[in-house]
């Protein structure tokens, strides 16, 4: 197998064998990073396509600061990013929406569970933009903080810190959460 580096390599020398290894090994993860910053599956699947008409055409530019994944998810959130900022969102009618029930063991658990999510759920969409990012990239990229930092172009430090932040005002939304669910105050 060749590593990412030789592949992305191969890429900027136009073999386009080497660009599809790249995306089979790397396209899901891109594919849920642009999924975070868009509700709209049609819309993330063509992001994804114009991220990787961008990785084709600026493979060269690679300069090696960071592994490849993690400069791949850079050019996906960047497309995204850019995507985003031209297009109007699109409001969807609430009724037209699909529910799909959580499989579970009891009716009990399943309520418990989904409060639990929905609380949790709800904790993380109320943190600023800045503190989800790198919550998403370090929790479900699993990304190191080196990697995280070369993909948002930030250093590791301000990584540490916003995971730090997040980690506390998240702590501090489920406690509030849940004493509002038991009634104290």
């Amino acid at each position: 197998m060749c590593s990412d580096e030789a592949l992305l390599t191969a890429a900027a020398r136009g073999d386009q064998t080497a660009l599809r290894t790249l995306y089979e090994r790397h396209a899901a993860a891109m594919l849920r990073l642009i999924r975070r910053l868009t509700s709209e599956p049609a819309v993330a699947e063509e992001i994804l396509q114009e991220a990787w008409l961008a990785v084709w055409r600026s493979a060269a530019g690679f300069r090696g600061e960071a592994s490849v994944r993690s400069w791949l998810l850079g050019v996906a959130r960047r497309q995204a990013h850019n995507q985003l900022r031209r297009s109007r969102p699109q409001l969807t009618d609430l009724a037209e929406a699909e529910h799909v029930p959580h499989p579970g063991p009891g009716v009990e658990e399943q309520v418990m569970v989904a409060a639990e999510r929905t609380a949790l759920r709800e904790a993380v969409r109320a943190l600023p933009e800045h503190l989800r990012e790198v919550l998403g990239l370090v929790l479900v990229e699993e990304l190191a903080y080196p990697e995280v930092a070369a993909v948002l172009g930030i250093p590791v430090g301000t990584v540490k810190s916003r995971m730090s932040h997040a980690r506390r005002r998240l702590g501090s939304m489920l406690a509030a959460s849940r004493l509002e669910g038991t009634g104290r105050r």
